[in-house]
Parts: structure tokens; C-alpha cells; sequence
């Protein structure tokens, strides 16, 4: 069995990011079409709200996939990833390749995507709440679908506000969140904390807000927005009990898949002045989309390793 091996540098070199959003798009379809085979993931709980996540999936008739995450905050870096790709025919494991890369930009990537297709097409101010990996991988993805002239980026932490703002010649740090918050068109959430980080009275009319984090029992979205505003979900697994669905939307199941809008289903936005929010569970398919992406790459250009087992 040959197996082709692939590191963090070689998978971030290969992944294209406007080639990850179109794979994300379809993969938005294929959930809501019900094209895509992935169990619940599961969770191996460990001491110190330690954990191991396994999300096996397949898209379509592609191979199969197995992505496992561990959380370990007691640790730096607290998240890492494996990907294994397996031939769909034999069994066989085709790639294994980092994953931790891979679930930091398809996270960012995927609420990038529901940006583009809730937010206002005139939005120009976006704020970040967070300037860890997910701040950066917004800070990046986000120019992508919208042509944002001002960026606000506020962190529990002055410092790393400070130096995220300084990747970006439009970026600039902000003393708090509601600073950031206030009279933004965006407003990106990208923490890991265990309660909300934002007040609805914050937003003004008309802003998309983006929750990526997940941080059980409760997060970073204040459940209160939930009442005025519409809600999108990747699917509607979102509203399962955790590990499988989002903390914050327990009892709530009122929302939109956004391959519902991608597939012309369902609506987006609806007016100027609707507040609309997306909250990331992080599904399989993303991992799928990216990592398939990645393996094609290689192929064709004959990078990594090349081990037989």
C-alpha cells in the first residue's frame, strides 16, 4: 500500500483559497442535496477538557475520509489535525496529510463563503473579535468577497490585536469590542471563549454576523441575536446535542442551510436593514473539499512523500 505523505508546508503551498471557496460552494449543495455520507462525529473526552474528534465523511462517490482533531488547551499549539483519504474501491489509505492547517483555513474559508452571500454588497467595515489563528485566516479570506476599506480588529489581548492589525495595511486595532463592533457592516467572531463576546444592542441595522467559534456549553454568540435576527447553518445537524451540533443554538431550530441559498431554495438576505447571522458547527465536507483539493495538487505536481506500508 503506497501511501503519499504530506506536511503542513507542502498542504498549505497546494491549497488554492478561490479554488477552496468554489469547493466549499458545491459542498454546501451536495448537504443540502444529500450527497454526502458522514456520521456524527464522535468524542473521546479527556482529563482537563481535553478532546479527540472523529469525523469520517465521503462526498459524492469520492473517496472516503477521516479527519481527527485533538483539543488540548493546556498545550500550544491547543489544535491539531490528521487527514487520511482512502480509496473508495480497495480500502486502501491513499494520503495522509496535516490537518491542522487544513481546519483553520476551510473554518475561515466556509464563513467567508456566508459572507458572501448574507452580507450587505456595499459592505466596507468589518470588525474581527479575535486575533488568534482564526482572526489571521479571516483577516486573509475575507478580502476575497468583499472589498473591505476599513478593518477593525479587537482582541481580549491589546498586543495580538496589534500585531494581526499590522498584516494588513487596512486593518487597524481597536480598544475593545464594542469599539469594533459599532457601525460595522461585518462583524466577525473568532474566539474561542466559553460566553458571548458581543452585545446584540452593538449591531446596526442590516450587519452580518459570523460565529465561528466552539466552546461548549455555551460560546461566543450571545443567544439573545438569535431572537432578531435570520440564522444559517451549514445543515441542520447544527441543532444536535454537542459534539455533533453548536452549543449556542440548543432549542432553536429555525434557520437556513446556505446550500438552501446557494441552490436558489431559500432566500439570503432579504432587505437592507435584516440582520442575518451564520454559525459554524464545522462539518466534513469542508475537510473533504480542501483536502481533496490538496491530494489533486500533489498528484499533479508530484509533491511529498511517498511511503510504502
Amino acid at each position: 500500500m503506497d501511501v503519499l505523505i504530506l506536511n503542513r508546508a507542502e498542504v498549505e503551498e497546494l491549497l488554492d483559497l478561490g479554488a477552496l471557496l468554489d469547493a466549499l460552494r458545491d459542498g454546501f449543495k451536495a448537504l443540502t442535496l444529500g450527497e454526502v455520507t458522514a456520521p456524527g462525529r464522535n468524542e473521546l473526552t479527556m482529563p482537563d477538557e481535553a478532546f479527540l474528534l472523529g469525523m469520517p465523511g465521503r462526498l459524492r462517490d469520492g473517496v472516503m475520509t477521516v479527519k481527527v482533531v485533538t483539543v488540548f488547551e493546556s498545550h500550544d499549539p491547543s489544535h491539531l489535525a490528521t487527514i487520511g483519504l482512502y480509496d473508495q474501491h480497495g480500502g486502501a489509505c491513499r494520503a495522509f496529510m496535516d490537518g491542522t492547517y487544513i481546519t483553520a483555513i476551510r473554518t475561515s474559508a466556509a464563513a467567508a463563503v456566508a459572507t458572501d452571500l448574507l452580507a450587505r454588497e456595499d459592505a466596507r467595515t468589518l470588525a474581527i473579535i479575535g486575533a488568534g489563528v482564526q482572526g489571521e485566516h479571516h483577516l486573509r479570506v475575507f478580502d476575497l468577497v468583499r472589498d473591505f476599506d476599513d478593518i477593525r480588529i479587537s482582541s481580549l489581548y491589546a498586543e495580538d490585536a496589534r500585531r494581526l492589525a499590522a498584516l494588513h495595511p487596512r486593518a487597524r486595532a481597536v480598544e475593545d469590542a464594542e469599539t469594533a463592533v459599532r457601525g460595522a457592516d461585518v462583524v466577525a467572531l473568532a474566539t474561542h471563549a466559553a460566553q458571548p463576546v458581543i452585545d446584540p444592542a452593538w449591531l446596526a441595522p442590516g450587519t452580518h454576523v459570523s460565529s465561528v467559534g466552539y466552546r461548549p456549553p455555551d460560546g461566543e454568540l450571545p443567544r439573545a441575536l438569535l431572537k432578531r435576527a435570520r440564522l444559517f447553518v451549514e445543515t441542520y445537524e447544527a441543532f444536535e446535542p454537542t459534539p455533533v451540533g453548536c452549543a449556542e443554538l440548543s432549542g432553536d431550530e429555525d434557520a437556513t442551510e446556505l446550500g438552501e441559498v446557494l441552490l436558489g431554495r431559500a432566500p439570503g438576505r432579504t432587505s437592507r436593514e435584516e440582520l442575518t447571522v451564520y454559525k459554524a458547527m464545522g462539518h466534513v465536507v469542508e475537510d473533504i473539499a480542501a483536502a481533496e483539493l490538496v491530494y489533486a495538487a500533489a498528484r499533479a505536481r508530484g509533491t511529498g512523500l511517498t511511503v510504502t506500508l
